[in-house]
């Protein structure tokens, strides 16, 4: 009698790293493949090899969840260089038409600063991952072609100077800024030195939050790949879950429909676009959205991805 083997999905999670400088979000994924041996790595929301912090990887089927999270509001900490412009629109480009910004008042600043808060239409970077006719701006742009790329709308939450300082003829201005999904902060720079008539251009970047996630719950590069339990810096998907959705538990039943595609009502009680569905094992079973009245599948979670006891956050 021949007997088979159930295969057994590996463990699953996010991590949350706090992208060091000089690298590409890229190049972190590629180092967290290795920590857990696996291919299936992805992130949410690229940051430039200039920019630093949070940086969220989804390990195995925690991948499936990313594109829900990249969408969430980001939160940043800048700085702002008054006084030459970039062909990057950051400090790693050239720099160009140098104007002294000696004479800027804090008063125009924020002025113009106040006009760029909420709903805006905000032309991107050259340089960036935007494919123009299926190739990345970015690449584009290091061919010697001038790349236009069209305005978008973007919201600008908060926009706030934290500090200031005179750098010879340059003004350095440190921002904090909440921003929509899409937005970039080295516009906000190029935008508010064309305004001013002086150039301006980023020379620091931090990513502060992604939705809920926050540097206070990254960890950084060089400790995941010195951890002996690597593990033990990620967070369930059943955590992460609870984070961004409102959540609805399952019965043994209702939890073995949803792997085979079923259906379930919509819970009436619940008057949100999308939910997600925990397991009678307490694990993440599904994202659904609404649908004449039914659970309409986004991404479907393995019962059998169970992340080590060592998860908890």
């Amino acid at each position: 009698m021949q007997t088979g083997t159930q295969s057994v999905a590996p463990p699953a999670g996010v991590v949350i790293v706090d992208k060091p400088a000089g690298i590409t979000s890229h190049d972190v994924v590629a180092r967290v493949r290795r920590v857990f041996n696996t291919r299936k790595v992805g992130h949410a929301g690229t940051l430039d090899p200039m920019a630093t912090g949070v940086l969220i990887l989804g390990i195995n089927a925690g991948t499936r969840i990313l594109g829900h999270i990249s969408g969430a509001h980001k939160s940043y900490r800048a700085t702002i260089r008054l006084g030459a412009s970039s062909s990057t629109d950051d400090r790693e480009g050239q720099l160009e038409a140098l104007t002294p910004a000696r004479n800027i008042s804090m008063e125009d600043v924020n002025v113009v600063l106040g006009r760029m808060r909420g709903e805006i239409m905000q032309r991107p970077s050259a340089v960036s991952a935007i494919k123009i006719d299926g190739r990345r701006a970015h690449a584009r742009v290091r061919d010697g072609q001038t790349v236009e790329i069209p305005k978008r709308a973007v919201t600008i939450f908060s926009l706030e100077v934290v500090n200031t300082d005179q750098v010879g003829d340059f003004l350095d201005i440190e921002v904090v800024a909440n921003v929509s999904s899409g937005t970039y902060i080295r516009a906000i720079a190029r935008d508010l030195g064309d305004a001013l008539s002086v150039g301006g251009h980023l020379t620091h970047l931090q990513r502060t939050s992604i939705g809920q996630f926050s540097c206070e719950d990254a960890v950084g590069l060089e400790t995941l790949e010195e951890s002996l339990d690597p593990w033990s810096a990620a967070i369930s998907l059943e955590q992460v879950a609870r984070g961004i959705w409102p959540c609805r538990s399952l019965n043994q039943a209702d939890s073995l429909a949803v792997r085979w595609g079923q259906r379930l009502t919509w819970p009436e009680d619940l008057i949100v676009p999308i939910i997600a569905l925990i397991d009678h094992n307490g694990e993440l079973a599904a994202v659904a959205e609404k649908k004449e009245g039914r659970c309409a599948y986004l991404a479907v979670f393995p019962n059998d991805v169970k992340p080590p006891s060592s998860l908890q956050w």
